[in-house]
């Protein structure tokens, strides 16, 4: 957040800077979404619905598991919440008591422990990497159970994951609930990136369980960030409690958003052909990065992040992110956030803006390597 402040306050300055600091999509939410709410404003009829949504978009959503995974979901199942955060506050306050232990991947995104944490939970983060195919394994879980000492309430995976790309396999997940389940334990999964995997299976965990809540946004495939919308799908005995928890917390999500999300869910045409720049962007970074002695960390294999080892510049990647923008205003991530415990070693690159974008960026690193 520190350099993405700065690199706002460069911008207000009138500098050229260009930033891959954030999973921003540069497209706007589709045109049919768009359209949805400039007809609800003019109608200007908007006020508080049902706290788990709009029926119509409940059916709609559930309509999309079926058309995109071919799976039947109910639509009582599906609890439309404000963006993707606050059905991770649901789905830990539902689940979790004070003082229970959550397992996560490290690297992993630094929201899933800053919640957990705020919330008296305590996070287990557990080192993923090549030998694991960057996916939690029911033995890493135990190995960190007997060296912590302690036994885990729950397991949250991110499937693509931010920052790595990395995808859980059908088999990985389904190894991952069978393990969850034998042993009482809840089984999280976060799927916002899905519609955007590029390499591998994308497989939500409902095709293996019934049991595991499912977390998803239209922020990222439908480049819809700003409208604060996302949804779960619950397992039958949570919908009425997190139904009243809803209602407590937040009331409803906002009716506008949830009009246009409903209409967005018509306009995957449009949004496909703005994947097809994502995979543009990759193609570019995957043959660039390495050549500047910025080698990948983990696999581009989805969302829209390159997971960038620096350390053949840097054993500092803040400090390395700094100086990138002050000297040729680009913005990055450095790692730590991501990974508290390794983190200096590496970069989080963002390609979700345009190609035009991405060649100049890698131009002006190239240039501002040459002369370090």
């Amino acid at each position: 957040m520190d350099v993405l402040a700065e690199a706002t306050r460069l911008k207000a300055q009138g500098r050229d800077v260009i930033s891959m600091a954030v999973g921003q999509p540069a497209h706007p939410a589709p045109r049919a979404a768009r359209d949805a709410a400039a007809r609800a404003l003019e109608q200007g009829r908007l006020g508080y619905t049902d706290a788990l949504g709009i029926q119509s978009l409940k059916q709609a959503i559930a309509q999309r598991y079926a058309q995109t995974y071919g799976l039947e979901i109910d639509p009582a199942r599906v609890a439309v919440t404000t963006g993707s955060s606050a059905g991770f506050n649901l789905a830990f306050l539902q689940l979790f008591n004070p003082g229970d232990v959550v397992a996560i991947t490290r690297p992993g995104y630094p929201a899933y422990r800053n919640i957990l944490s705020a919330l008296g939970l305590r996070v287990m983060e557990i080192p993923v990497g090549p030998e694991t195919g960057h996916a939690l394994t029911p033995e890493g879980i135990e190995r960190a159970e007997a060296e912590a000492g302690v036994r885990i309430a729950g397991v949250l995976i991110a499937s693509p994951a931010n920052p790595t790309g990395a995808v859980h396999s059908h088999a990985a997940i389904a190894r991952l609930d069978t393990w969850c389940a034998d042993r009482g334990v809840a089984f999280i999964s976060d799927e916002i990136y899905h519609g955007l995997t590029w390499s591998g299976e994308e497989t939500t965990a409902l095709a293996v369980s019934d049991n595991a809540v499912i977390i998803n946004s239209f922020s990222k495939y439908f480049c819809m960030t700003g409208w604060r919308i996302g949804w779960m799908i619950l397992p039958e005995d949570l919908i009425r409690p997190v139904e009243c928890l809803a209602q407590s917390l937040y009331i409803s999500a906002p009716e506008l958003s949830q009009i246009a999300a409903e209409a967005a869910l018509s306009g995957t045409e449009e949004m496909d052909a703005v994947c097809q720049g994502y995979q543009h962007n990759r193609t570019l970074l995957a043959k660039r990065l390495p050549e500047l002695g910025l080698p990948f960390a983990a696999p581009m294999d989805g969302a829209f992040y390159a997971w960038v080892d620096v350390s053949a510049h840097t054993n500092d990647s803040m400090a390395f992110a700094r100086q990138m923008l002050a000297e040729i205003h680009v913005a990055a991530t450095p790692g730590r956030d991501f990974d508290p415990v390794d983190g200096a070693r590496f970069m989080r690159f963002s390609y979700a803006g345009s190609h035009d974008e991405m060649e100049t960026v890698l131009d002006r690193i190239e240039t501002w390597i040459g002369r370090r």
